[in-house]
Protein backbone atom coordinates (compact mmCIF):
# COMPACT_ATOMS: atom_id res chain seq x y z
CA UNK A 1 0.00 0.00 0.00
CA UNK A 2 1.41 3.66 -0.91
CA UNK A 3 1.16 7.06 0.28
CA UNK A 4 -2.63 7.60 0.51
CA UNK A 5 -2.84 10.66 3.44
CA UNK A 6 -1.55 13.42 3.43
CA UNK A 7 -1.89 13.82 7.37
CA UNK A 8 -3.29 11.53 9.78
CA UNK A 9 -3.99 12.07 13.87
CA UNK A 10 -4.50 8.99 16.38
CA UNK A 11 -5.87 10.19 19.74
CA UNK A 12 -4.49 8.07 22.77
CA UNK A 13 -1.50 7.81 20.96
CA UNK A 14 0.46 6.88 23.74
CA UNK A 15 -1.72 3.66 24.40
CA UNK A 16 -1.04 0.20 24.04
CA UNK A 17 -2.82 0.62 20.62
CA UNK A 18 -2.31 3.97 20.19
CA UNK A 19 1.38 3.37 19.81
CA UNK A 20 1.07 0.24 16.87
CA UNK A 21 -1.24 2.59 15.65
CA UNK A 22 0.75 5.67 14.82
CA UNK A 23 3.21 2.59 13.50
CA UNK A 24 0.87 1.42 11.10
CA UNK A 25 0.13 4.44 9.35
CA UNK A 26 3.36 5.99 9.49
CA UNK A 27 4.29 4.06 5.77
CA UNK A 28 1.03 5.87 4.70
CA UNK A 29 0.97 9.45 5.56
CA UNK A 30 2.94 12.46 4.82
CA UNK A 31 2.53 12.92 8.69
CA UNK A 32 1.16 11.40 11.72
CA UNK A 33 -0.22 13.50 14.42
CA UNK A 34 0.38 11.62 17.17
CA UNK A 35 -2.11 13.00 20.12
CA UNK A 36 -1.30 11.37 23.62
CA UNK A 37 -3.38 12.14 26.86
CA UNK A 38 -0.73 15.26 27.32
CA UNK A 39 -1.18 16.93 24.14
CA UNK A 40 -4.83 16.82 24.08
CA UNK A 41 -7.81 16.03 26.34
CA UNK A 42 -10.34 14.94 24.27
CA UNK A 43 -12.96 15.60 26.92
CA UNK A 44 -12.51 19.42 26.23
CA UNK A 45 -14.44 20.54 23.11
CA UNK A 46 -12.71 23.39 22.85
CA UNK A 47 -9.39 21.84 22.19
CA UNK A 48 -10.33 19.47 20.39
CA UNK A 49 -11.85 21.78 17.81
CA UNK A 50 -8.54 23.77 18.20
CA UNK A 51 -6.53 21.39 17.39
CA UNK A 52 -8.16 20.23 14.12
CA UNK A 53 -8.82 23.58 13.29
CA UNK A 54 -4.65 23.88 13.46
CA UNK A 55 -3.49 20.98 12.11
CA UNK A 56 -6.91 19.56 9.41
CA UNK A 57 -6.40 16.04 9.75
CA UNK A 58 -7.56 14.23 6.45
CA UNK A 59 -8.54 10.87 9.04
CA UNK A 60 -8.47 10.40 12.66
CA UNK A 61 -8.31 6.91 14.47
CA UNK A 62 -10.05 7.68 17.59
CA UNK A 63 -8.38 5.19 20.04
CA UNK A 64 -8.25 7.78 23.44
CA UNK A 65 -10.58 5.56 25.94
CA UNK A 66 -11.33 4.99 29.55
CA UNK A 67 -10.19 1.06 29.67
CA UNK A 68 -10.69 0.37 33.43
CA UNK A 69 -13.27 -1.95 33.27
CA UNK A 70 -13.75 -2.79 36.98
CA UNK A 71 -12.81 0.66 37.92
CA UNK A 72 -15.67 2.43 35.95
CA UNK A 73 -18.40 0.72 38.06
CA UNK A 74 -16.74 3.18 40.96
CA UNK A 75 -16.62 6.04 38.47
CA UNK A 76 -18.78 5.91 36.04
CA UNK A 77 -19.30 10.10 35.16
CA UNK A 78 -15.56 9.99 34.28
CA UNK A 79 -15.82 6.68 32.31
CA UNK A 80 -18.72 8.45 29.96
CA UNK A 81 -17.16 11.71 29.68
CA UNK A 82 -14.03 10.18 28.75
CA UNK A 83 -15.26 7.70 26.09
CA UNK A 84 -18.98 8.96 25.37
CA UNK A 85 -18.66 12.56 25.58
CA UNK A 86 -14.98 12.52 24.59
CA UNK A 87 -15.79 10.60 21.24
CA UNK A 88 -18.44 13.01 20.51
CA UNK A 89 -15.80 15.81 20.64
CA UNK A 90 -13.83 14.09 18.37
CA UNK A 91 -17.14 13.40 15.74
CA UNK A 92 -17.61 16.76 15.97
CA UNK A 93 -14.35 18.03 15.28
CA UNK A 94 -13.95 15.17 12.47
CA UNK A 95 -17.68 16.59 10.82
CA UNK A 96 -16.16 20.12 10.98
CA UNK A 97 -13.22 19.46 9.12
CA UNK A 98 -14.57 17.27 6.57
CA UNK A 99 -12.46 14.11 8.02
CA UNK A 100 -12.86 10.27 8.23
CA UNK A 101 -12.98 8.92 11.43
CA UNK A 102 -12.11 5.49 13.20
CA UNK A 103 -13.98 5.23 16.93
CA UNK A 104 -12.39 1.60 18.64
CA UNK A 105 -15.38 0.29 20.59
CA UNK A 106 -15.43 -3.34 22.50
CA UNK A 107 -16.73 -6.68 22.46
CA UNK A 108 -18.42 -5.90 25.89
CA UNK A 109 -21.07 -3.81 24.19
CA UNK A 110 -22.44 -6.88 23.70
CA UNK A 111 -24.47 -8.92 26.64
CA UNK A 112 -22.29 -12.02 26.18
CA UNK A 113 -25.76 -14.71 27.03
CA UNK A 114 -25.41 -16.04 23.80
CA UNK A 115 -23.23 -19.04 21.91
CA UNK A 116 -23.07 -17.78 18.55
CA UNK A 117 -20.50 -15.04 17.11
CA UNK A 118 -21.92 -11.69 17.04
CA UNK A 119 -22.19 -9.99 13.82
CA UNK A 120 -22.40 -6.24 13.63
CA UNK A 121 -25.83 -5.02 13.31
CA UNK A 122 -27.18 -7.41 16.33
CA UNK A 123 -28.33 -6.03 18.97
CA UNK A 124 -26.33 -4.65 21.68
CA UNK A 125 -26.87 -4.66 25.33
CA UNK A 126 -23.97 -4.22 27.71
CA UNK A 127 -24.01 -5.15 31.12
CA UNK A 128 -21.59 -3.00 32.58
CA UNK A 129 -20.47 0.81 33.02
CA UNK A 130 -17.57 0.29 30.55
CA UNK A 131 -19.10 -1.40 27.67
CA UNK A 132 -22.15 1.04 28.20
CA UNK A 133 -19.98 4.05 27.58
CA UNK A 134 -18.86 2.81 25.10
CA UNK A 135 -21.70 1.94 23.44
CA UNK A 136 -22.56 5.46 24.04
CA UNK A 137 -19.34 6.49 21.96
CA UNK A 138 -20.92 4.41 19.13
CA UNK A 139 -24.56 6.41 18.95
CA UNK A 140 -23.15 9.45 19.52
CA UNK A 141 -20.50 9.30 16.85
CA UNK A 142 -22.93 7.62 14.03
CA UNK A 143 -24.82 10.81 14.89
CA UNK A 144 -22.53 13.23 13.89
CA UNK A 145 -20.55 11.94 11.36
CA UNK A 146 -21.56 10.11 7.80
CA UNK A 147 -17.37 8.88 7.03
CA UNK A 148 -16.80 7.07 10.07
CA UNK A 149 -16.01 3.67 10.71
CA UNK A 150 -16.74 1.87 14.14
CA UNK A 151 -14.66 -1.07 14.95
CA UNK A 152 -15.23 -3.35 17.87
CA UNK A 153 -12.38 -5.61 18.71
CA UNK A 154 -11.61 -7.60 21.64
CA UNK A 155 -9.24 -8.82 24.44
CA UNK A 156 -6.24 -6.63 23.09
CA UNK A 157 -2.92 -7.49 23.65
CA UNK A 158 0.79 -6.29 22.59
CA UNK A 159 4.27 -4.85 22.99
CA UNK A 160 3.26 -1.85 24.89
CA UNK A 161 0.94 -0.86 27.94
CA UNK A 162 -0.09 -3.47 30.39
CA UNK A 163 -2.07 -6.65 28.98
CA UNK A 164 -3.30 -10.71 29.90
CA UNK A 165 -0.34 -11.68 27.78
CA UNK A 166 2.25 -9.27 29.80
CA UNK A 167 0.23 -9.83 33.17
CA UNK A 168 0.66 -13.97 32.53
CA UNK A 169 4.49 -14.21 32.08
CA UNK A 170 5.04 -11.72 35.22
CA UNK A 171 2.85 -14.14 37.34
CA UNK A 172 5.06 -17.05 35.79
CA UNK A 173 8.41 -15.24 36.83
CA UNK A 174 7.38 -15.97 40.57
CA UNK A 175 6.57 -19.21 40.12
CA UNK A 176 3.05 -19.37 42.41
CA UNK A 177 0.35 -21.07 41.40
CA UNK A 178 -2.07 -19.29 38.67
CA UNK A 179 -6.00 -19.43 38.52
CA UNK A 180 -7.55 -17.99 35.49
CA UNK A 181 -11.62 -17.85 34.15
CA UNK A 182 -12.64 -20.98 32.34
CA UNK A 183 -15.55 -20.09 31.87
CA UNK A 184 -15.71 -16.49 29.60
CA UNK A 185 -15.17 -17.25 26.20
CA UNK A 186 -13.50 -14.49 23.40
CA UNK A 187 -11.27 -13.56 20.80
CA UNK A 188 -7.70 -12.27 22.03
CA UNK A 189 -6.47 -9.64 19.43
CA UNK A 190 -3.01 -9.17 18.41
CA UNK A 191 -2.82 -4.63 18.45
CA UNK A 192 -0.16 -4.82 15.62
CA UNK A 193 -3.26 -6.99 13.74
CA UNK A 194 -5.44 -4.42 14.90
CA UNK A 195 -3.62 -1.45 13.19
CA UNK A 196 -3.18 -2.55 10.27
CA UNK A 197 -6.91 -3.67 9.76
CA UNK A 198 -7.87 -0.19 10.55
CA UNK A 199 -5.56 1.39 8.13
CA UNK A 200 -6.92 -1.03 5.40
CA UNK A 201 -10.54 0.45 6.57
CA UNK A 202 -9.20 4.49 6.70
CA UNK A 203 -7.96 3.76 2.85
CA UNK A 204 -11.68 3.50 1.61
CA UNK A 205 -15.24 5.04 1.72
CA UNK A 206 -16.44 1.78 3.13
CA UNK A 207 -17.82 3.22 6.68
CA UNK A 208 -19.90 1.24 8.43
CA UNK A 209 -19.84 -0.73 11.49
CA UNK A 210 -16.68 -3.61 11.51
CA UNK A 211 -15.74 -6.30 13.85
CA UNK A 212 -12.06 -6.89 13.80
CA UNK A 213 -10.62 -9.88 15.87
CA UNK A 214 -8.27 -12.25 15.44
CA UNK A 215 -9.94 -15.23 14.68
CA UNK A 216 -10.79 -18.07 16.42
CA UNK A 217 -12.06 -18.02 20.25
CA UNK A 218 -10.74 -19.54 23.94
CA UNK A 219 -10.98 -18.93 27.34
CA UNK A 220 -9.16 -16.67 29.34
CA UNK A 221 -7.91 -20.28 30.85
CA UNK A 222 -6.75 -21.33 27.42
CA UNK A 223 -5.58 -18.33 26.12
CA UNK A 224 -3.16 -18.51 29.41
CA UNK A 225 -2.53 -22.11 28.47
CA UNK A 226 -1.14 -21.17 25.28
CA UNK A 227 0.79 -18.38 26.25
CA UNK A 228 2.66 -20.97 28.50
CA UNK A 229 3.04 -23.32 26.04
CA UNK A 230 4.63 -21.10 23.12
CA UNK A 231 6.59 -19.67 25.91
CA UNK A 232 8.34 -23.26 27.01
CA UNK A 233 7.36 -22.41 30.72
CA UNK A 234 5.90 -24.92 32.76
CA UNK A 235 3.50 -23.06 35.09
CA UNK A 236 0.96 -24.62 37.99
CA UNK A 237 -2.17 -23.30 36.19
CA UNK A 238 -5.84 -24.17 36.91
CA UNK A 239 -8.88 -23.16 35.81
CA UNK A 240 -11.64 -21.29 38.32
CA UNK A 241 -15.29 -20.14 37.63
CA UNK A 242 -16.68 -16.32 37.23
CA UNK A 243 -18.44 -16.88 40.42
CA UNK A 244 -15.06 -18.17 42.41
CA UNK A 245 -13.14 -14.94 40.82
CA UNK A 246 -15.53 -12.14 41.55
CA UNK A 247 -14.90 -8.65 40.32
CA UNK A 248 -17.15 -5.50 40.63
CA UNK A 249 -17.68 -5.35 36.68
CA UNK A 250 -19.95 -8.07 35.39
CA UNK A 251 -18.17 -9.56 32.28
CA UNK A 252 -19.81 -11.25 28.61
CA UNK A 253 -19.84 -15.20 28.91
CA UNK A 254 -19.51 -15.23 25.38
CA UNK A 255 -18.02 -12.27 23.27
CA UNK A 256 -17.07 -13.47 20.02
CA UNK A 257 -17.46 -11.61 17.07
CA UNK A 258 -18.58 -12.48 13.63
CA UNK A 259 -16.34 -10.79 10.97
CA UNK A 260 -19.14 -10.67 8.45
CA UNK A 261 -18.38 -6.95 7.44
CA UNK A 262 -14.77 -7.42 6.61
CA UNK A 263 -15.69 -10.53 4.27
CA UNK A 264 -18.44 -9.13 2.28
CA UNK A 265 -16.30 -5.82 1.52
CA UNK A 266 -13.59 -7.67 0.51
CA UNK A 267 -10.71 -7.19 3.10
CA UNK A 268 -9.00 -9.78 4.20
CA UNK A 269 -9.74 -12.56 6.93
CA UNK A 270 -7.87 -12.08 10.43
CA UNK A 271 -5.59 -14.22 10.91
CA UNK A 272 -5.84 -16.88 13.65
CA UNK A 273 -5.41 -15.98 17.51
CA UNK A 274 -2.86 -18.70 18.04
CA UNK A 275 -0.55 -17.62 14.61
CA UNK A 276 -0.64 -13.85 15.93
CA UNK A 277 0.25 -15.10 20.08
CA UNK A 278 2.84 -17.28 18.73
CA UNK A 279 4.60 -13.99 16.50
CA UNK A 280 4.52 -11.62 19.20
CA UNK A 281 5.79 -14.04 21.72
CA UNK A 282 8.58 -14.57 19.00
CA UNK A 283 9.17 -10.96 18.61
CA UNK A 284 9.16 -9.58 21.96
CA UNK A 285 9.92 -13.14 24.45
CA UNK A 286 9.45 -12.81 28.32
CA UNK A 287 8.79 -9.20 28.17
CA UNK A 288 7.00 -7.93 31.27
Amino acid sequence: MALKFGRVAVTGAGGMLGIDMVKALEPHAEQVLAWDRAALDVTDLDAVLAMFGETRPEAVVHAAAYTKVDQAEAEPELAFKVNATGTRNVALAANKNGAKMAYVSTDYVFPGMGEKPYYEYQETRPINVYGQSKRAGEWLAAGLLSKLFIIRTSWLYGENGSNFVKTMLKLAEKGDPIRVVGDQIGSPTYTVDLAETIVRLLMTEKYGTYHVSNSGSCSWFEFAEKIFELAGLAVDLSAVTSEQFKRPAPRPAYSVLDHSELITNGFPPMRAWETALKEFLARFPLRG
